[in-house]
């Protein structure tokens, strides 16, 4: 649930922590690896490739 779409105070409070703690720990990983991590659709294929290295796509076909 988003920052607006949470029905307390306790709520957005805990959503607006949960987004500044993933921000945070993206900064780490990405200052760890010396590079950005890749966004949107590029992130989604990185991420669906499985061990063999092939995206699901590939072997589906």
């Amino acid at each position: 649930m988003g920052v607006k779409e949470a029905p307390t105070a306790k709520g957005k409070a805990a959503a607006k922590g949960l987004k500044q703690s993933a921000m945070a720990d993206e900064k780490k990983v990405e200052a760890k690896k010396g590079s950005d991590l890749k966004k949107g659709e590029k992130r989604f294929d990185e991420r669906a490739k499985s061990s063999d290295g092939k995206s699901a796509g590939t072997k589906q076909r």
